[in-house]
């Protein structure tokens, strides 16, 4: 019967029924806007609505499903979860797995914040594994797949793998290290394996561009409410990049927009370095030089008053600079590895060789599969660029060992 109305015909109704509104007082114009767009999400009363209550966003008027705040985004406080990954070792230094919701206090600036999200250690994880395979990791392939089979093997049943390294690749006449994308997400653990078994050497190291390429295309899909603090990258290396495209923050800003929890068995090879760098340039039996891009980023971030030509030859430096340059970027790769671990919650274990790497892989398994994810809605609404300090509780458990995200910084304006 609807569908016979002609448009004039519908037109008379319709503006019928909004004479008949404004004169009894139903309709504002805010609200005859509102009526011709899609609805807009009310605020949220104290305390806001758990994350399991919103439905996933769709092009159709529906409420969003809260985006997970991280140090990069701009965010809303009415509608953004704050994302809290925790790992709890007891006084003994054994993972405590059994806590529920109520067991933990969540403190932001030191004031009580309510937990509306929370998901205990029986979730499944989502890992990327970074396996470092250029020159400065001093070690045979062997070794290597060695310590990520036992990583693989100490995961849980549903927690799913990626396998990620470098390789090198003739491009345009030149020889140069690029990432190796060995194996997509899969709990196949005969895949991983296989992956793993075709690793290969490369001649640097694109370190950055590893982070920033499992952020971007391992996990490409938006976080799902089930999967907040449920990812994370494991990386062996030693964190010094010598070849990538892209730059720190890029990596960084990758990994955070997906939630992805930083992980990091540090291999300690600056000593091994050191000693090839300072070898003459024209000894090729085990000398190393430090790449154009490694030398362009020093002199960016330690010696930018200081003239480009002077980096241009790593041979033309003296033993005194190349030693001070290696032991600078060594720094700074211990300092990215501490800010990235402090954003997502993870942690960085110390490596001395190849075997310590092999327990170091034990340890985060066991730390991945122990850990808990918590959820709030800030009480603090202001807009103010400030950052917030976080602090995790647990007041029935004594002596607890908490690893939790340390903070993030709010949005301005």
């Amino acid at each position: 019967m609807y569908q016979s109305l002609n448009k004039t015909t519908s037109w008379r109704i319709v503006a019928c029924a909004l004479i008949v509104a404004f004169a009894c007082g139903n309709f504002t114009p805010a609200q005859t806007r509102r009526a011709s767009s899609p609805p807009v999400k009310a605020l949220p009363p104290p305390p806001p609505p758990p994350v399991s209550s919103s439905p996933a966003q769709t092009s159709k008027p529906a409420a969003s499903v809260p985006a997970e705040i991280d140090e990069d985004d701009v965010i809303s406080f009415e509608t953004d979860l704050v994302n809290v990954p925790v790992v709890v070792m007891n006084a003994q230094g054994q993972p405590a797995g059994d806590l529920k919701r109520e067991d933990f206090r969540v403190l932001e600036d030191g004031r009580a914040q309510p937990i509306t999200s929370f998901a205990a250690v029986e979730a499944p994880f989502e890992v990327a594994l970074l396996l470092d395979t250029s020159g400065s990791t001093r070690a045979e392939l062997n070794l290597i797949r060695r310590a990520a089979n036992a990583f693989i093997d100490a995961l849980r049943d549903g927690d799913r793998v990626a396998i990620i390294a470098f390789t090198s690749r003739q491009e345009d006449g030149v020889r140069r290290a690029v990432v190796d994308f060995k194996q997509e997400l899969t709990d196949d653990r005969e895949s991983l394996r296989l992956a793993v078994e075709g690793l290969e050497m490369s001649n640097g190291t694109p370190y950055y561009d590893a982070l920033e390429i499992i952020g971007k295309e391992v996990f490409s899909d938006v976080v799902k409410p089930e999967k907040r603090g449920r990812r994370a990258v494991v990386a062996l290396t030693d964190g010094v990049d010598s070849s990538s495209d892209a730059e720190f923050d890029e990596a960084q800003a990758a990994l955070t927009k997906r939630g992805v929890m930083s992980y990091f068995v540090q291999l300690d090879t600056e000593s091994f370095v050191e000693d090839r760098l300072l070898q003459d340039c024209a000894d090729g039996t085990g000398s190393l030089v430090l790449s154009r891009a490694q030398l362009q980023r020093y002199r960016r971030l330690f010696a930018p008053t200081m003239d480009a030509a002077d980096f241009a030859n790593f041979c033309a430096l003296g033993q005194f600079e190349r030693m001070q340059i290696s032991r600078d970027l060594y720094k700074l790769a211990r300092q990215e590895m501490t800010q990235l671990t402090r954003a997502t919650g993870g942690k960085t274990f110390p490596a001395a060789d190849l075997r310590d790497a092999r327990r170091a892989f034990a340890l985060v398994a066991q730390e991945i599969g122990t850990q808990y994810s918590l959820g709030y809605y800030s009480t603090n609404k202001l807009r103010n660029g400030a950052y917030r300090k976080i602090r995790v509780e647990i007041p029935r458990l004594k002596g607890a060992q908490i690893q939790a995200r340390e903070g993030y910084t709010a949005p301005r304006g």
